[in-house]
């Protein structure tokens, strides 16, 4: 996983589809279900600590990029 994009490819195989329509709720709610597949103990530690880091990554620069157009 290199992008959020694979994060939602990703997640597709386990039926989850996430659009809520803004993107840094769209990531808090991937976010969310990568750490429920993990404590299922459904996907491997590294996939869990890639897409956390990528999620938590982009999350952090949205929000930047919000409040720079504000």
């Amino acid at each position: 996983m290199k992008t959020i994009y694979d994060i939602q490819q990703f997640l597709k195989k386990f039926g989850t589809i996430i659009y809520v329509g803004e993107r840094v709720a769209d990531l808090e709610l991937m976010e969310a279900e990568i750490q429920e597949l993990y404590n299922s103990q459904l996907i491997e530690t590294k996939d869990y600590q890639t897409a956390i880091f990528l999620l938590r990554q982009e999350i952090v620069w949205e929000t930047e990029k919000r409040a720079k157009n504000k």
